[in-house]
């Protein structure tokens, strides 16, 4: 799979990135978040992005979501510039890249229930007449391992996992083909975050999507991305497949990164290894 998607056109390609915050007051120098980032992800791959916080990660994660406009640089997808798109484009450009945030209760109306957050997109898209997005509902949160009789409910009657998963059925509500995880599992207890990334390893495979992960725990990431992108101080620093980057990393911030991270989980090793071998012999 790897192999296949690095020989692709990519879907989503961001190229030579910038992104400045000017502070308020008074005489302050603009802050560049992201400074002429270039990265892209092909078709059915995960490409992660890993640094440590105020790295600029979350702020690329965004620049490619488009819910901040670069100060400068290029977002294409499938080869069309997006990166001024407004209206009727803009609206497209959403239909295909969609966001699962950190915290999904944060990140789910609290005063809706399970179908009203799930269809808010369908809605805004005009994609189903309201009548179908019960069933509709019924079927993502089947997918996603939900309760389907459970639709009624809002958010804070589920556990911080089962958020997340509404947070995931939201996204793919409008069949998008590239999905923005943005620190999607790490405010999950350890054990829900492997089930979280089982669960989108299996809709990985089964609906060909590609995923952005950004992520700070290296753990994680090694049990789910393709390629890997480091970075640190808004700049990518290194970059490569994932045994590259986990085997023989070349700078020494991510030596740093890799020194630091807690044991790899053989669970989640051995479930990864398992999953690329189903994936591959497909």
């Amino acid at each position: 799979m790897s192999q296949e998607a690095a020989t692709t056109a990519p879907i989503l390609l961001g190229r030579n990135l910038v992104k400045e915050f000017t502070p308020k007051g008074r005489r302050r120098e603009p802050f560049r978040a992201v400074d002429d980032v270039s990265l892209s992800v092909g078709a059915s791959e995960t490409l992660a992005i890993v640094g440590e916080s105020g790295s600029g990660k979350s702020t690329t994660a965004r620049l490619l979501a488009r819910l901040h406009d670069p100060t400068s640089g290029v977002i294409e997808l499938d080869g069309e510039d997006v990166t001024t798109a407004s209206g009727a484009g803009l609206a497209s450009f959403r239909r295909s890249v969609q966001v699962v945030f950190q915290d999904p209760f944060s990140s789910l109306n609290p005063r809706h229930n399970v179908v009203e957050i799930v269809t808010a997109p369908l809605r805004y898209q005009g994609l189903s007449p309201k009548k179908d997005g019960a069933r509709l509902v019924k079927e993502l949160m089947e997918r996603v391992g939900l309760n389907p009789d459970h639709s009624g409910r809002y958010p804070h009657q589920f556990s911080g996992g089962q958020a997340q998963r509404i947070g995931i059925a939201r996204a793919l509500a409008v069949s998008p083909r590239v999905v923005i995880c943005d620190e999607a599992v790490s405010a999950l207890d350890v054990s829900v975050q492997a089930q979280v990334i089982d669960l989108l390893q299996d809709l990985q495979r089964d609906l060909g999507l590609s995923y952005v992960f950004i992520a700070h725990d290296l753990a994680v990431v090694r049990n789910i991305a393709d390629r890997v992108a480091v970075m640190s101080a808004g700049q990518i620093v290194e970059a490569g497949t994932r045994q590259q980057i986990f085997q023989n990393p070349q700078h020494n911030y991510t030596r740093r990164l890799l020194a630091a991270a807690p044991r790899i989980n053989p669970e989640w090793d051995q479930r990864r290894k398992l999953w690329e071998a189903h994936h591959v012999a497909q």
